[in-house]
């Protein structure tokens, strides 16, 4: 008699909506889980949604969510996630941190989205551990919680934990997820039904503005790289950005080595090299035509450039092949690692 082959286990995932929670930043993630089980023809996951009372909870857009238990309902559930959003520090129930303790207790998953991130480390869950969370609130982040290892990367996908960015950085993180679990096939029919251009990886890095590393209070350097950004198809030279900004070259040297740690040079090189990293990845042109537009004068410069910079050709970049990490930002910390730094 033949054997019979053993149906996948189904996954079960709390939501923890706090007030004030991102409804895009929850629904991106839900979704993936929907869209798994319809493509899939099983019901690989179960997921449902938690407050502190079982009360109905407003996100961030005004919209009131009913949910379907409170915490103090017993679950059954594999995975934990705290789906933060604004004002995260008054907007979580401080009963929510020793039931979160508890879960981890019982050996369950713990994530976060958005700004959910805050929640688990208040409870002290994040102790050396590696954690994604929003661009906007990252240095605050890294400022009240300094032994989490906070990451500029859009998601983190680790052993029992899990974090993501804001926006649609969860669905990249729950599309990696399914990937890991049931295989890549399936995690790019969710991703072809969504109409996503392109699963963004573990490595891929959030935008930070760069007004939001060094405020406000450096407008030449601000509008400096507003210029770089605005002309990278046809480079102005350093003298030239000086002038425009009424600084003497040396000025600007000093002001961009001061608050961001490299040369002009170096970081109008970065900008247009992360330009062309999104050109491969995201559109058809051609290797020669990418080159031209991120204002390179020939190709094997620009292919030298590349590989110099992220470690692997342009080629092999449009490929999928495995690259190295994206170069860590000068102050050592993971939070410069953002397309708004650069490694000297």
């Amino acid at each position: 008699m033949g054997s019979v082959s053993a149906l996948p286990q189904i996954k079960k995932i709390g939501f923890y909506l706090c007030n004030g929670f991102t409804m895009l930043a929850m629904a991106s993630a839900i979704e993936v889980l929907r869209m798994a089980n319809r493509l899939s023809g099983e019901n690989l996951y179960e997921w449902f949604t938690l407050s502190e009372n079982g009360e109905p909870v407003s996100a961030s857009d005004s919209l009131s969510i009913n949910v379907d238990h409170s915490i103090s309902s017993p679950r059954d559930m594999d995975i934990v996630i705290v789906c933060g959003g604004v004002d995260i520090e008054q907007n979580y129930p401080r009963q929510l941190l020793s039931w979160l303790a508890m879960q981890d207790r019982k050996h369950k998953t713990l994530g976060a989205i958005c700004t959910g991130s805050y929640v688990l480390a208040k409870a002290g869950l994040m102790q050396d551990k590696v954690c994604s969370i929003h661009w906007e609130n990252l240095a605050g982040f890294q400022e009240a919680f300094p032994s989490v290892r906070v990451s500029n990367k859009l998601f983190s996908l680790g052993e029992k934990r899990m974090s993501s960015a804001g926006g649609t950085a969860p669905m990249d993180m729950m599309l990696t997820m399914v990937a890991k679990e049931h295989g890549n096939k399936l995690s790019a029919a969710i991703s072809e039904m969504f109409m996503c251009e392109r699963v963004r990886n573990s490595e891929d890095v959030q935008k930070v503005p760069l007004r939001n590393l060094i405020g406000t209070a450096q407008p030449k350097l601000l509008e400096t790289v507003s210029l770089m950004e605005a002309n990278l198809e046809e480079p102005f030279c350093i003298d030239e950005l000086a002038a425009l900004v009424e600084l003497s070259r040396r000025q600007l040297e000093r002001l961009f080595q001061r608050h961001i740690q490299c040369s002009p040079s170096r970081y109008y090189l970065h900008l247009r090299l992360s330009r062309a990293r999104q050109l491969l990845n995201q559109t058809n042109l051609s290797i020669i035509e990418i080159s031209i537009a991120c204002g390179f004068v020939s190709t094997p410069h620009f292919s030298k450039c590349y590989r110099d910079y992220f470690g692997i050709p342009p080629r092999e970049e449009r490929l999928g092949l495995k690259h190295s990490d994206v170069p860590t930002g000068v102050h050592g910390a993971a939070l410069v690692t953002s397309d708004a730094q650069i490694a000297v």
